[in-house]
C-alpha cells in the first residue's frame, strides 16, 4: 500500500494500519522530517479517538497542553469581552498540541523507513507511482494525503479548492517571555482573539515558548494583499503596512504585530465544496485536506487523524476485500466531514460577520 504524504493523517493511517499488522510505505516531498517548519498548535477532540487506536494516549498526555484551551476575546477597542481560565485539574477534553510534537510522535511510532523522504508525487496509472525524480514503485492501494493541492485528488474528482474571502498573514514572537513579557502577559497561556472591522487578530502561545499570530481580513479577494500593496518580500515593510491595516486598534495590538520577527507569511484560505464525494474505486482513496479541506476552525486536523485511523481499522476488517474496506471508509468518512464541513462553514460565516465578536461571545456563552 502506497500513502502519499507525511502529514497527520497519512501517519496516523501507517501506524494504526501497522498495529493492525499491515504495512504501508509513505512518500513524502520533503526532504526530512525537519525541512519546514510545521505550523502552531492544534486542538485536539475527536482526534484522540485515532490516537487511542495508534496506542499513542500516553506519549499524546505528555505532549499535551491543558492550559492551551485558555482563552480571551476582545474588541478592537481594547474592550474585554470573554476569559476563560483553564484550572489546573481540567480534563485533556480539547487540549493544544504542537503540530510538530504530534507529527514527531507518529513518526517516532513506525518502523524504519516506513517513510520515504524526497519522493514527490508526479503521477499514477496501473498500479505504478512516479515520482518527479523519475523513480517509480508499484501500489495495490494508492491513499493520497498530500494536502489541500492535493494530486492525487485528480484521480477521483475535477473538484479543487475555492478561495474564501479570506487572506491571513501568519506571523510570530520567538521566546516571549523573555523578549516581551508585557505581550505574555498579555496574550495568556492559551488564545487570545480581538475580532472586528472586519478583520481578526489571533494570537496564541506555542510549546516551544513562540507566539504564533495570524492576522485575518475578511470579505477580501484573492489578490487583496498585492492591492493593498503589501510587500512580502520585505518583511519590515510589510509588519508596518499591516500595521496601517490596523488604524483605530487598541495600541497593544498593533505592538503585538510589531513585535513579530521576519517570519511574514501571506495565505489565502480555500476551501473544497461541502459534502464532497466520488465514485468509489478499489484502487484510490483519500484522507485529510485532500478529501475535505474546509476553514481552519479546529476541525482539520482532527478529521484528518480520525481518516487515517478509520480507513485502517477499515483494512484491517476487510484483509481480502480491499474494494470493501475502501468503501466502508468512504461512505462513513463522507458524512462524518460533511458535518464538520457544515459546521466549519457556519464559524467563517460568523468570523466574517460584521458583529463577529459579539456573535462569538454568544457562542462561547449561549443563552
Amino acid at each position: 500500500m502506497a500513502v502519499v504524504g507525511a502529514g497527520l493523517g497519512g501517519l496516523a493511517l501507517a501506524r494504526v494500519l501497522h498495529v493492525n499488522g499491515i504495512e504501508a510505505v509513505v512518500y513524502e516531498r520533503e526532504s526530512s522530517r525537519d525541512a519546514r517548519g510545521q505550523g502552531g498548535m492544534l486542538d485536539i477532540h475527536s482526534g484522540q479517538r485515532a490516537l487511542r487506536e495508534a496506542g499513542l494516549m500516553d506519549g499524546f498526555t505528555a505532549i499535551a497542553r491543558a492550559e492551551g484551551q485558555d482563552m480571551r476575546l476582545l474588541e478592537p477597542d481594547g474592550t474585554l469581552l470573554l476569559q476563560e481560565d483553564t484550572p489546573e485539574d481540567a480534563p485533556l477534553d480539547r487540549p493544544e498540541v504542537d503540530r510538530k510534537d504530534l507529527r514527531d510522535l507518529l513518526l517516532d511510532s513506525l518502523p524504519p523507513h516506513t517513510v520515504r523522504w524526497g519522493r514527490a508525487y508526479e503521477s499514477a496509472d496501473r498500479g505504478v507511482l512516479r515520482f518527479a525524480d523519475g523513480g517509480s514503485a508499484p501500489y495495490d492501494l494508492l491513499v493520497g494525503a498530500d494536502g489541500a493541492q492535493s494530486r492525487v485528488r485528480t484521480l477521483l474528482t475535477d473538484a479543487r479548492p475555492e478561495h474564501l474571502g479570506q487572506n491571513v498573514v501568519e506571523l510570530g514572537i520567538p521566546d516571549i517571555d523573555r523578549t516581551h513579557p508585557d505581550l505574555a502577559a498579555m496574550v495568556g497561556r492559551g488564545n487570545y482573539w480581538v475580532l472586528g472591522d472586519g478583520k481578526s487578530l489571533a494570537a496564541q502561545r506555542n510549546g516551544d515558548g513562540r507566539v504564533r499570530v495570524g492576522l485575518s481580513f475578511y470579505n477580501t479577494g484573492e489578490n487583496w494583499f498585492a492591492e493593498r500593496g503589501i510587500r512580502f518580500d520585505d518583511p519590515a515593510a510589510a509588519r508596518a503596512r499591516l500595521i496601517e491595516e490596523l488604524a483605530g486598534w487598541d495600541a497593544r495590538f498593533t505592538a503585538l504585530i510589531a513585535a513579530c520577527d521576519d517570519q511574514v507569511v501571506p495565505r489565502a484560505i480555500t476551501s473544497l465544496p461541502v459534502g464532497l464525494t466520488w465514485p468509489s474505486t478499489p484502487h484510490v482513496t483519500l484522507i485529510g485536506d485532500a478529501a475535505h479541506l474546509m476553514p481552519p476552525v479546529g476541525q482539520g486536523a482532527n478529521m484528518a487523524l480520525l481518516d487515517g485511523a478509520l480507513l485502517a481499522l477499515a483494512l484491517a476488517a476487510h484483509p481480502d476485500d480491499r474494494g470493501a474496506a475502501v468503501a466502508a471508509y468512504e461512505r462513513e468518512m463522507f458524512e462524518r466531514t460533511a458535518a464538520a464541513a457544515r459546521m466549519s462553514a457556519d464559524m467563517q460565516n460568523l468570523l466574517m460577520s460584521p458583529d463577529a465578536a459579539q456573535r462569538m461571545l454568544k457562542f462561547f456563552q449561549p443563552g
